[in-house]
């Protein structure tokens, strides 16, 4: 088994060993709080590293001079929390976590306040966030909505110049299809390196077509 601690930096980049200790501990919480809540599904625990921290840290080696983050409908913190913690090494940085749903949040404070990580959660409805937050430089968001509803979401943000780094899976290519009815954007899609089938989309420009 390869160590977790190389492992990571492999997907990451540079990462110290106590921000290393940090999402060790992070996983660990969040298999204590999923016990009472449901932060991901059950049947994905098992992989819980690579499906999900890994899977998330991997944004951070694709904006690693990002300072201003957002991160949409973060849920169990896939990806916010994991970068948000990956931030400690990283002088400046600060990302805004939006998540509706009460107990997620109070899992997200609770676990990013322990680690010190430089983060914000906002309890809000994606639709009320805009006047919450101010403009990014990155908008993140993992299993949240179909891309053509994504971009809406992301819209107050995307319009005024952030980019996006949105995860998708396998139908990624029939969502940007899709959205292009819509849509006008630029995308560079990055192959996941965690599921050579899936990607992260790189988003900018974003502007709606004329009806």
């Amino acid at each position: 088994m390869k160590d977790k601690y190389l492992e990571l930096q492999e997907i990451a980049g540079p990462v110290s060993r106590e921000t290393f200790d940090c999402l060790v501990g992070f996983e660990s919480e969040f298999r204590k709080w999923s016990t009472r809540i449901n932060l991901a599904a059950p049947s994905t625990l098992d992989t819980l590293w690579s499906r999900h921290i890994l899977d998330s840290a991997q944004i951070a080696r694709l904006e690693s001079n990002a300072l201003k983050w957002l991160d949409l409908g973060s849920g169990g913190g896939f990806p916010g929390a994991v970068l948000a913690i990956l931030m400690r090494d990283r002088p400046g940085t600060h990302i805004d976590l939006v998540e509706s749903n009460n107990k997620k949040a109070a899992f997200l404070r609770s676990v990013l306040g322990s680690y010190r990580a430089p983060a914000r959660v906002h309890v809000s409805r994606i639709e009320d966030a805009a006047t919450l937050v101010q403009q990014p430089e990155i908008v993140t968001a993992r299993a949240l909505a179909p891309l053509p509803k994504l971009l809406g979401l992301a819209e107050p943000w995307l319009t005024r110049g952030a980019k996006a780094q949105f995860h998708k899976g396998r139908e990624y290519a029939a969502e940007v299809a899709e959205s292009v009815n819509q849509w006008r954007f630029d995308l560079i899609e990055h192959q996941s390196r965690i599921d050579r089938a899936s990607r992260v989309l790189e988003i900018s420009g974003l502007t709606r077509n004329e009806s």
